[in-house]
């Protein structure tokens, strides 16, 4: 049942102290022990998705979960690290209210934070 919420991201690179620009970011909604698969969204000049991953007309409650393609994105900028460390960031979450969700990432290539914000 769709409900009046939404869901957002932005990412933040703290190695560069910017937005990071054009990381690939999938959403998928969990289901027991599986994943199924929502969308694909790349960031913006400003780290954020241009469109909310879940809107209202597609927004529910439930688990969910983001995965942040940190280890594309600082290859793709040019960052060279001897061991790379981070790969894919996964952040898993419940939705249990209608509600605006902002669920951001602050990364840089060996750590990352996030929390719910608003």
């Amino acid at each position: 049942m769709a409900g009046a919420g939404r869901l957002t991201t932005h990412v933040l690179d703290t190695a560069h102290g910017k937005p990071a620009r054009g990381m690939r970011i999938e959403l998928h909604y969990v289901h027991g022990d599986h994943t199924h698969h929502i969308t694909d969204s790349y960031t913006n000049a400003d780290g954020r998705v241009d469109q909310p991953l879940l809107s209202e007309d597609q927004f529910d409650k439930g688990e969910f979960e983001i995965r942040f393609h940190v280890g594309q994105y600082f290859e793709r900028i040019g960052v060279e690290l001897e061991n790379p460390f981070l790969n894919v960031v996964p952040v898993r979450f419940t939705i249990s209210e209608d509600a605006h969700y902002h669920v951001p990432l602050l990364v840089s290539p060996y750590s990352y934070s996030t929390y719910r914000g608003s």
